[in-house]
């Protein structure tokens, strides 16, 4: 149950992303991300207790720790760049259906279910009609090239949260080293591929903001529930994340939820219902 919180407390920080992502679009994506990321990974200090020790890891976990939050984000950008924004996100969200059905690939003694693998396909199923539901979306079934790279985000981020759990443990405070590593690698995008801009003081408030939550906080407390709880349960739970995105954009926005967004949390719900059961 512990675990499945952390989850829901993650899920709950990156349903902000879009919102925030609303107000930041004349950001660079790799200058936003990279100085989000930068801020995100000083919520380690204090998790540490100020020893800076913890956030030693071996430079294969390091490795993999940078695969997974700079290899999603860069991936995903290009998926944005060279595909239909919507349908590349969509595609993108097969990152907690890839969890729950590569978890028995991944790690030993765990097997797929046929609960969790409905659980998955009813999660994903919901995820598409929040994400497609939204109205005023053009949602046209179009070829792109750029949904090889948002299959490929969601292939990395699955199997980064799968892999976190097969490598020498290691504190939750050294996710900030992956941050800090992966912030500076967006940086160095940035400067290669990006226009420099000007920031407003409006500006740094929204990304300090975006830093401590779904790019920052959100990536701890992920961590602190893949290392206590069943990641197949968790895969399911995020379904959730396009769902209370979509709603929270909605909000923002004063718009109302369309049926199928409702249909869609019905769905996602009750997926996590049998995910989570005990039998």
């Amino acid at each position: 149950m512990t675990a499945n919180l952390l989850a829901l407390g993650a899920i709950a920080l990156w349903a902000s992303l879009a919102a925030l992502g609303v107000s930041l679009t004349h950001v660079p994506p790799f200058l936003l991300t990279g100085l989000a990321l930068l801020i995100g990974s000083l919520i380690a200090l204090p998790l540490s207790r100020f020893d800076v020790r913890q956030w030693r890891v071996p430079a294969s976990t390091l490795a993999l720790g940078v695969y997974g939050l700079f290899g999603f984000h860069f991936l995903l950008f290009i998926a944005l760049r060279h595909a239909p924004p919507v349908q590349a996100n969509l595609v993108n969200y097969l990152w907690p259906l890839g969890i729950v059905v590569m978890a028995p690939l991944f790690l030993p003694g765990m097997t797929l279910t046929a609960r969790h693998g409905l659980a998955a396909l009813l999660g994903f199923v919901g995820a598409a009609l929040a994400i497609l539901g939204r109205g005023g979306q053009e949602t046209q079934a179009v070829w792109a090239w750029g949904y090889i790279p948002a299959a490929g985000s969601a292939f990395i981020w699955a199997s980064y949260s799968l892999l976190t759990k097969r490598v020498t443990a290691f504190p939750t405070a050294a996710i900030g080293s992956f941050a800090l590593a992966s912030g500076l690698l967006s940086l160095l995008c940035h400067v290669a591929l990006e226009p420099a801009v000007t920031l407003s003081a409006r500006d740094w408030g929204l990304i300090t903001m975006l830093g401590l939550g779904p790019l920052g906080g959100a990536f701890f407390l992920w961590d602190a529930a893949l290392k206590r709880g069943d990641a197949r349960q968790i895969g399911v739970l995020s379904f959730l994340t396009p769902l209370l995105s979509t709603l929270t954009l909605l909000w923002v926005q004063g718009e109302k939820p369309s049926a199928s967004v409702a249909l869609a949390a019905v769905m996602i719900i009750g997926a996590a219902v049998i995910a989570t059961r005990n039998r």
